[in-house]
Formats: structure tokens, sequence, C-alpha cells
């Protein structure tokens, strides 16, 4: 029996990454954590402690806030392809390069009712995300663009259901045709191109279909409404290959307030953070092009 070095990938994970445009008095903001990882023949960095072929981690650190500035920082996608492309093409032992980027949103505080020009109030709602995978050189490079979101709460007070579901000896959950429905909604798309995308367009496009959908269709599953979800958003974008969802249920149990002698007709309820069920789904076209490492994170064991 052997022992060999398996897949590996080294880089520097969350660079805290603010950019301000400054070009006019009316200033913009961007702001993102970046992670950076590089794919080749690294073996003799585990095997032999040799560094010969090791860009330092700082060295992607520092490439991240310099791009910032001579890339700039106008979409998430393009900021993580000029990245991505740089390693892949300018360091010679890196065969491919994974970057991922958050980004966290902020509105302008309105001030005697105007926007102000250079103050922000970091916005409460979801984090947009994106991944660029870049691997081989010239012609034969090929590239991996993910689009997505994560930790955007939603709920609806009505319009849900959970009823008809298996039943065995342990099963005590009572069936119900109308109950709160809530989730903190993780997706992901795919590109099947990274050209003549418009990044922010889209990104709005998407955002609002699922939301629509899960405000819209009258659900008897959250598997049913992630479904119709990605349906809607692969039906309207035709280089969205497919869409993945990871959607933890947030229960809202009725509150039992008949010792106070109180009828509860749906209204009080307790939000209960833990167990919960967690529901993951993906919406592919049958004609979608390879994934390939497109979903090969950086940022969590695979």
């Amino acid at each position: 029996m052997g022992i060999v070095l398996g897949a590996n990938q080294y880089g520097k994970a969350e660079n805290r990454v603010v950019r301000i445009y400054r070009d006019s008095p009316r200033h913009e903001i961007r702001d993102i954590n970046v992670s950076t990882a590089l794919r080749g023949d690294f073996s003799r960095a585990h095997t032999h402690g040799d560094q010969a072929d090791v860009l330092p981690t700082d060295t992607q650190k520092q490439t991240a806030y310099a791009f910032a500035k001579e890339k700039g920082l106008q979409s998430i996608e393009d900021y993580g392809l000029a990245l991505a492309q740089h390693f892949v093409d300018d360091v010679e032992p890196v065969q491919a390069a994974r970057v991922e980027v958050e980004e966290f949103a902020w509105e302008r505080a309105v001030i005697d009712g105007a926007e102000h020009d250079h103050t922000w109030i970091r916005r409460g709602q979801e984090v947009r995300t994106a991944s660029v995978t870049v691997e081989g050189s010239g012609d034969d490079q090929q590239v991996w663009v993910t689009g997505g979101l994560k930790d955007m709460v939603i709920l609806k007070s009505t319009g849900s259901e959970f009823a008809g579901f298996l039943s065995d000896p342990y099963t005590v959950l009572q069936p119900t045709n109308d109950r709160v429905m809530a989730t903190s909604l993780t997706a992901k798309w795919r590109f099947s191109q990274h050209t003549d995308v418009d990044w922010e367009a889209t990104y709005a496009g998407v955002k609002q279909l699922l939301v629509q959908q899960f405000a819209e269709v009258h659900s008897l599953a959250l598997q049913q409404t992630l479904y119709e979800m990605g349906r809607a958003v692969l039906e309207t974008y035709g280089f969205v290959a497919e869409i993945r969802f990871s959607a933890p249920n947030k229960h809202h149990f009725v509150y039992d307030l008949s010792p106070f002698g109180l009828d509860n007709p749906n209204e009080v309820f307790h939000a209960d953070d833990r167990p919960y069920g967690l529901i993951q789904a993906t919406v592919t076209r049958d004609d979608a092009p390879d994934a390939g490492p497109a979903w090969y994170a950086y940022s969590g064991l695979v």
C-alpha cells in the first residue's frame, strides 16, 4: 500500500476589501470579502517543504487589494474574473485558480429628506456571492462563474401548507393547511457563459424572481417553492445553466394560549431556531454544460 498526496489547494481566505469611488462629490462604496485559492502541482511543498513553486498567500492578499484599484470593483464577477485569470496567466506554476467573493450592501443615509453623498448605513439584508474558477491557459483555458446570495431571511404568514406526509410510529407532527413559512435562503446559480453578461442587472433580476415566487406560489412544501423559484430563473435567463438552493426551515409554531383562556387563530407563534429542517435542491437544464470544478469550493471542505 502506497501513500500519496491527494487534491490540494492553498490561498488567502477572507480578505476584507472596501473600495471607495471618489470621482465626483457623490462617492460610491463597494464592500467585499474575497478568498483566493491556487491549484497546481504543489506536491513538493507538501512532501519536502519545497516552496519554490509556492506564491505566498500574502502575495495573493496584496494582489486582491491592488486589483480593487487597478481593475476596479464595479461588479464582483468581473473583479473575480480579473483576479483568477491573473493568477493562471501570469504565475507559471498555477494551473487553476478559484476566487470566491461575498459583497456586503450599504444604503445611503437620508438627511433632511435627501440621500447623503458620502454617508451610508449597512443594509441588513442578504449577502451577495460570486465565485470564479479559471483553469488552463491560452486557447484551452476554461472559465466557470457562479453568482448567488446567502442569508436572505424571508417569511410569509400564509399561503403555505404541510400535509399528506408519510407517518410512522414516531410521527407526532400534525398536518396543517395554513402555516407560517420562513427560511434563510442560500441560492447559487451557474452561468453557461462569462461574456456579454450584465452581472448587476442579472443579480437584481434573479433576486426579484426568487422573492416573487416565494410570495406568490401557494406552497404545499418548501421543496415545491424552491423548484418553482429555480424554474422561474432558468426560464427567464437562458445563460443560467443551473441553480442550487439550501433553505433551513425557520419553524414558527402556534403558541398555546389556552391556559390563559385565549384563542390563538394563527396569530401568536414561537419562533424555534433549532433543530430545523434543511431543504436542499438543484434545478438544472437537461442540456446544461458540464459543471467542471465550478462547485469545488475553497472556503469549505467538499
